[in-house]
């Protein structure tokens, strides 16, 4: 059982699941009094992943950094449906892919698969580097396509782009954790939040092998704009939901 000490700090913070943190938090802290700090950094608004330095995600231990974007729940859906079209040895892309959560579970996930990715932020590069390199992948740093391999033009059969999609006026309404501990690139998707979205669709047809797919977290209330985004550059476009985790998932074809 938690102390209840911890539990009753963590409580009066705000922390919703205040005794299931307080198991983390203890199973992670090396003492009485690093658990008391860890404690404090979690009272004090820090995400609890950025406190332990990792989040669970689709069966995974990934890596979590301090200032780096925490990999969503809802986002398992996305990286799901990447597994389930990727073909044994596939070529894989996370474009904006923080800590590399969904490279790393397609290295897991898909026989023999060939992943790359790339993020804008070195912080984000950093940690996914030894998330996604150990397994097999390799983590480039740059903006969206730009520092990928020139050899992979043509021939990415799955793209998962977990691109930002919060609009910009709508960034000051996010919870407290994500608006000041994880990067502003991150989360804000520009005036209507498909800023990011648009350039990857732009260079998509490019890059995609023919047939190859385009995944992208959305919003229900965006997904019409989304769609427009890609076929607006020759792709075909549907969209998926999964209610249970509230998630929106654009899946978008080169023919």
């Amino acid at each position: 059982m938690p102390d209840l000490g911890v539990v009753e700090r963590l409580r009066a913070a705000g922390c919703v699941f205040a005794e299931e943190e307080a198991e983390l938090l203890r199973a992670a802290a090396s003492g009485p009094d690093e658990l008391d700090a860890m404690v404090g950094r979690r009272a004090g608004g820090l995400p609890l992943e950025h406190v332990v330095g990792w989040a669970e995600f689709a069966g995974l231990r990934i890596e979590v950094d301090g200032g780096v974007f925490v990999p969503r729940r809802r986002t398992e859906f996305l990286v799901g449906r990447a597994v389930a079209l990727a073909r044994p040895g596939a070529v894989c892309v996370d474009l904006c892919c923080g800590s590399g959560a969904a490279g790393a579970v397609l290295l897991a996930s898909v026989p023999d698969a060939e992943v790359h990715a790339s993020d804008i932020e070195p912080a984000a590069v950093r940690c996914a580097r030894r998330n996604i390199e150990p397994r097999g992948g390799r983590v480039y740093e740059g903006d969206l396509f730009e520092p990928l391999p020139g050899a992979l033009r043509g021939r990415i059969e799955v793209l998962v782009a977990n691109v930002p999609y919060v609009p910009s006026e709508d960034v000051a309404l996010l919870p407290p954790e994500a608006r000041d501990h994880e990067p502003l690139v991150a989360l804000d998707g520009g005036a209507d939040g498909l800023d990011v979205l648009r350039r990857v669709a732009a260079g998509a047809a490019q890059w995609l092998a023919p047939g190859g797919r385009l995944l992208v977290e959305t919003s229900e209330r965006q997904a019409g704009e989304a769609v427009a985004a890609v076929t607006a550059h020759g792709l075909g476009a549907e969209i998926l939901e999964d209610e249970e985790l509230y998630a929106t998932v654009l899946v978008a074809t080169r023919p």
